[in-house]
This record gives C-alpha cells, structure tokens and sequence, in this order.
C-alpha cells in the first residue's frame, strides 16, 4: 500500500533527503523511549563538556568578536589586510580577521564572523565559502594542553599536531585562492591603501551606527550567549548520538569499514576503533585514541586525522552559524576530508625519529606544560593576546608589502623618465 501510494506522488530528489532526516528522528525518538539510560548519560556528558570547557571558552571570544563587528574594526582591518590577504587567499582583507580569530578561538567561531561578513556584504559568495573551508581550526589550547599534556603527557607532542593542524589549514587556503577565482571579488584601490584611510572607514562606519557603548555591548552578550545555547545544544546531541551508536555496536560496523583501510597500512584495530568515535564528536575520540594500547605513533596521527576532520558535531555548528547566508556547504565538507589526510600526513612527516630531536624542541615548549594548570581567565587573556599579536603581525606584513610596491613603483617611474 505504501509503495503504491508512493509511486502516486510527483518524486522529486529533495523527497528523499526528507524521507531519510524524518526516518532518523522517527528511530531517534524510538531509542529514547526503548534506552532512557544511556541516551541521559550522553546528554549529560555532552553538557558537562559544553558547560566546563566550551562555553567559558567561547564567550570572551564571541563577545570581542561581536563588538569588533559592530564597532567597525574590520573595516579598518580590511583595508589594512587587503594587499596580503588577496594575493595569497585571494579572498578580502575582512578575511585576516576571520583567519586569526579561527586560529585562537576555533570553529565554530569563523563561521559566526563570516556569516556576518557575507550578511553585510562585505565578501561575495565565493569569497565566504573560500574562506569557511580554511579558517576551520582548533584551538591551541584544546591541541596543546588537553591533547598533548592531558591526554598524552607529553608536551612536546603539542608543537607537532598544531604545526601540522595549521599548516594542513594553510596549504588549502593557498591551493583555494583559485576556486572561482574569475568571479568578481570585493576589491580595494591598492594604491591608496593606508591606516589614515582605514580610520576613517571604521570611523564613518561607527557614525553610520549611532549606538551607545551599553546597547553594543548588550547586543554582543546576548547574541553570544544565544548562539552557545545552539552550539550546547549540537554538543548534547552529538554525545547522546554516539552514545546510542555505541549500544546499538554500529561504531563497531563503521570500525571495520575504516580497518579495510588502515589496518593493511599498519593501524592497529583498536585505534581504528577511536577514529570511528571521532568522525562524530573529536574529543570523545581523542580520548580514546590516547588510551589505546598502540604505538604513540599510530596516536599522534589518528588523533592529527581528527582534529582535520573537525567532527560532525562541529559541522553541524558550523552549518547553524551560517545557515541565514547562501554560503554552501559542499567545499566546507569536502576539504575537511583533505584537511583530515594532509594534517595526518603532516603530523607523520613531522614526528621525530629518535629521541635527540625530542629534546632538541623541548626548551622552546617548556612552559606547556604549567600551561595546562593556569586558570581559565588567564587561559582567556592568553589566547587575546594571542589574537593580538597574529593581528599585528599581519597588518605589518601588509604595510611593509604596501610600501614595497610603491618603492618599485617609484623606481621604474625613474627609470622609464632617464631611460
């Protein structure tokens, strides 16, 4: 009867995407009534990583960033950054924001800034999409302290999986500069770039406003908190869907599917097991990673492939931040894939062969380790100045740029005029 009455209805592709999202509520929904339990203890799990380590994190960085926004410091950025954002992503000065602010604070906070950035026209379609699919980082802190030091005690571990994290990161922003570079772009006159004329924008921008400091910063909580309410409530339902995965043994199903492919390469078993887990949630795969009984190899690079693939609770919050634009989302999922096996490779590339190497880079990340011990407002105050400092070092590799040009350009006017 079924089948009859479906074949009465005018399919349509996008039918069956609904049929399938309406059948996984339908069995989501069966398995809370049939396993209370273990659906309550995902649920809690999720929001005690959401409530102790996400939002304290989160917050400063989505109220800085909200209030840069409003108050127009990306248009002064913008024309700052321009000459050496475009060249090597091509993608508008706006975007050395976006790319710093993702490299301390970490997805989802890029897809907040660039939702913002494509609502207010600031970047084309293309340009947002390039620049979602290379500023998707995670934070050092969350790489170096809980990775490196709290689950693998080891801080020198910490400088090889970011290195190779960003590094994977950047190779694709370089690689992407030339997805749909002949569409039209936002462009700056180059030749009149300068800070009097980026004060000036942020300036008029802020007159344009006409807001008072207390109805910005009110502005900027709310919208912040609001929007952590929606990460939390991915993270609660992430964990609860690994969690019922794992009773139902179809984690086990998606382990063997990846050990037809790894274990020929000399993976053991027990670590595909980890890296099944983390395709949906990369702490609970991490964790696991680092308590398997494998070389510390195998758990460096399983948990390198991870930290590239973001997970899919982090997509999902990625998606929600940008779900207003008409930002896509094929390329975002597409290079993680590619950010998972090169930050993977990476990492292989970049761990040490023998122990003199170890303690070669060990005095340059001493501190790493008393790191992990330091409250969370210094944690906060660390990872600003942090901000600050990429910031600094991008507007001045953009000046020193700018003035190169117009010394060249001054010479050859020089000599076309005695020549």
């Amino acid at each position: 009867m079924f089948v009859k009455l479906y074949r009465k209805i005018r399919r349509n592709k996008r039918d069956i995407a609904g049929l399938v999202w309406t059948s996984l509520a339908v069995f989501f929904i069966f398995m809370m009534v049939y396993h209370p339990i273990v659906v309550f203890e995902g649920a809690a799990e999720g929001l005690k990583v959401w409530w102790e380590i996400i939002f304290p994190s989160l917050l400063p960085f989505f109220v800085a960033s909200e209030l840069l926004m409003k108050l127009g410091f990306v248009h002064f950025l913008g024309i700052l950054l321009d000459p050496i954002m475009r060249p090597l992503f091509n993608v508008p000065g706006f975007g050395g924001f976006v790319l710093v602010m993702g490299l301390v604070g970490g997805s989802p906070t890029n897809g907040l800034l660039i939702s913002e950035l494509r609502e207010k026209q600031l970047c084309t379609r293309s340009e947002a999409e390039r620049l979602l699919c290379f500023t998707s980082f995670a934070t050092p802190l969350f790489m170096i302290s809980a990775v490196a030091v709290g689950m693998l005690g080891c801080p020198e571990l910490g400088i090889i999986i970011a290195g190779s994290h960003y590094l994977a990161n950047i190779i694709i922003g370089l690689g992407l500069r030339f997805y749909k570079h002949n569409e039209a772009g936002t462009y700056f006159d180059s030749d009149s770039i300068s800070i009097k004329r980026a004060l000036i924008a942020m300036v008029l921008y802020q007159r344009q406003q006409k807001q008072t400091i207390g109805k910005l910063l009110n502005d900027a909580v709310t919208s912040s908190v609001l929007k952590l309410l929606n990460i939390g409530g991915f993270i609660i339902l992430f964990a609860v869907i690994v969690r019922v995965f794992a009773q139902l043994s179809l984690l086990g199903l998606i382990s063997s599917g990846f050990a037809v492919l790894l274990v020929p390469l000399g993976f053991s078993a027990e670590i595909v097991s980890s890296i099944a887990s983390g395709l949906f949630e990369t702490t609970i795969g991490s964790t696991t990673a680092s308590e398997a009984a494998v070389t510390e190899l195998q758990k460096v690079i399983s948990i390198g492939f991870m930290l590239g693939w973001g997970g899919l609770s982090v997509h999902a919050q990625v998606a929600s931040m940008v779900a207003k634009t008409d930002i896509g989302m094929r390329m975002f999922f597409v290079t993680r894939i590619v950010h998972a096996f090169l930050a993977a490779g990476l990492t292989w590339l970049l761990y040490p062969s023998n122990q003199h190497i170890i303690n070669f880079t060990l005095p340059a990340i001493a501190s790493t380790s008393r790191f992990y011990s330091y409250s969370t407002p210094r944690v906060i105050l660390y990872f600003f100045l942090l901000a600050f400092s990429f910031l600094l070092l991008l507007v001045l590799s953009a000046i020193i740029l700018q003035w190169g040009k117009q010394i060249l350009r001054r010479v050859q006017a020089r000599k076309n005029k005695y020549f």
